[in-house]
């Protein structure tokens, strides 16, 4: 064979290979009869939205939490910073009592979305001087130079850590707090249901039990030096869930508003005393104390055990945080970091993933949540109220953020709340509008899941659902490939058990940064065929008969 011929039937190869791949489809099976279950709607929450972001994402819940909340002191209407912010106490403009909360609950209740608050159980929150005038608590003038200070907004405050690294110890926490008790927040939620009502009658109905124990030694440490036990953190639990239910006994309570990993395994106290030890699980003092147990796992037989006893339920609801811990949670979008978000949602939901950062082990978080309530507190539902993968100003973030609201339903989460709230002009604020609102009229994601398939979830994922005020059959595919390996993917949709019109609507999220409205495509005998660009979101509503 001559080298031109040999040339050119290698070409003739390498271009059909290309268009054998190109052709190559990626099969998305739905079954409109299998694995049906309800969606909850609360799975679509934010926080610290104002009523504008709210009707723009339809969105059902809205949080009121993070650190700066453990502090919150309702009568004088003043915040501690914490650790986020030199452990200043700062008041809010209005010096009237509530005012603060009173405006985030009627700013969430003018968009129908349900406030959730947080109730502070730290031993202080925060106060202010007789004028409303800020005040610190690791004084500069008071304990002496420290490692930083805030320069340009309060130079006397300082970071509470020497100059020689050295954390500052034996500070007095009256310096910028006031005392805090079950019966000083017993107060508050009385002056809630008198501006609001109680929670039957339409006032607030979510109250959210603190935030984050197991980790108050750190980012509290001004006012809570040594990490709390779980003796004490469930103590506190009861005592300030009773004062709770005495005021408004329909009022839902939510906990223990854990952080992260390590807080789901163990107490603040065994994370702080294990510190610069060999680790080793066995030796830990406090697990010592709950027989060897995991603390949540503890946690929640605790609770159950008083229920039992006394009848009083203490959580109406079982709550955690969760952030992916290899840097998802920032604006990094290099290619090694898209690839980790595309993936990192597994920890979510595969109970086959090993999660590649410190965790190293398989989180599957809610199957484990939900198997720790079923073996120590049957019949709790169980939330996520805190969460981000970070990129939310690029297409990134946007298709990992619908990928997340797709498992949430999937896997029959019962509520969750996005930490904060996008900007409206993000990519990740409009992949939340493609579930809740992605034609501008409140437009949704159906209400029953159903089956959906894709071959590899890193790459395409896939839900599906049945929506109830039309029968329409919606179909959600994000195309998490890069954007810059270019091309685009074939799918073909193979649909079972759904009886459509053949007309489905498609609409389409991009890099572009535009929900659009696509022809409509046609279908016929289950099947559907189109083209998807690299990262985007699609989806498909397909008509009922």
């Amino acid at each position: 064979m001559k080298l031109s011929a040999f040339l050119c039937t290698i070409a003739l190869t390498i271009i059909a290979s290309a268009a054998k791949s190109q052709d190559a489809s990626t099969v998305i099976s739905i079954d409109a009869a299998a694995q049906r279950h309800a969606i909850s709607p609360l799975i679509y929450g934010v926080a610290w939205a104002d009523t504008q972001q709210l009707g723009l994402l339809n969105a059902p819940l809205n949080r009121s939490g993070g650190n700066t909340t453990s502090r919150y002191n309702w009568k004088s209407n003043a915040y501690n910073r914490a650790n986020d912010w030199f452990f200043e106490s700062i008041a809010e403009q209005s010096p009237t009592p509530g005012e603060n909360t009173d405006t985030f609950i009627a700013r969430s209740k003018a968009a129908k979305a349900e406030p959730m608050l947080t109730i502070p159980m730290l031993d202080w929150v925060a106060k202010v001087g007789p004028n409303r005038e800020k005040l610190a608590s690791y004084s500069v003038a008071k304990y002496g130079a420290q490692q930083r200070a805030d320069d340009e907004w309060m130079p006397d405050a300082g970071n509470g850590v020497k100059a020689d690294g050295s954390l500052l110890e034996g500070n007095d926490p009256a310096d910028a707090n006031a005392p805090n008790t079950p019966e000083f927040q017993k107060e508050f939620v009385k002056h809630l249901v008198e501006k609001w009502k109680a929670a039957k009658n339409g006032g607030l109905k979510y109250y959210l039990l603190d935030n984050e124990p197991a980790i108050w030694h750190s980012t509290h440490r001004d006012v809570q030096a040594k990490g709390v036990t779980m003796r004490e953190l469930v103590d506190k639990t009861i005592a300030f869930s009773d004062v709770i239910k005495q005021v408004d006994p329909d009022a839902l309570v939510l906990g223990p508003e854990e952080w992260g990993w390590t807080g789901y395994l163990y107490s603040g106290h065994d994370s702080q005393w294990s510190t610069g030890k060999a680790w080793d699980s066995s030796a830990l003092p406090d697990r010592k104390t709950m027989g060897g147990m995991d603390a949540l796992p503890w946690y929640l037989d605790q609770l159950r055990q008083r229920q039992e006893k006394t009848g009083k339920k203490t959580i109406d609801i079982f709550t955690v945080h969760f952030y992916p811990q290899g840097g998802e949670y920032g604006g990094d979008v290099s290619r090694e970091m898209q690839l980790r978000r595309n993936r990192s949602t597994r920890a979510l939901w595969d109970t086959n993933y090993q999660d590649g950062t410190w965790i190293d082990d398989a989180v599957q978080l809610i199957p484990r949540l939900k198997k720790w309530v079923s073996q120590y507190h049957p019949g709790l539902p169980v939330g996520i109220t805190e969460y981000n993968w970070g990129a939310e100003k690029h297409i990134n973030g946007a298709t990992t953020q619908a990928d997340i609201l797709g498992i949430f339903g999937r896997e029959a989460l019962d509520l969750a709340a996005y930490w904060t709230t996008p900007d409206a002009k993000t990519p990740t604020f409009k992949a939340m509008q493609m579930y809740r609102n992605y034609d501008g009229k409140k437009s949704a994601f159906g209400e029953t899941s159903v089956r959906a398939a894709a071959p590899d979830a890193d790459k395409v994922s896939t839900f599906a659902s049945v929506r109830a005020k039309d029968g329409a059959l919606t179909v959600m595919v994000i195309n998490k490939q890069l954007a810059e390996d270019g091309g685009s993917t074939p799918v073909a949709l193979d649909i079972k058990n759904f009886a459509g019109n053949g007309n489905a609507q498609m609409w389409q999220l991009t890099a572009a940064n535009e929900i659009k409205r696509l022809p409509n495509a046609k279908w016929a005998k289950g099947k559907l065929k189109a083209t998807l660009p690299r990262q985007s979101i699609t989806l498909f509503v397909m008509a009922a008969k």
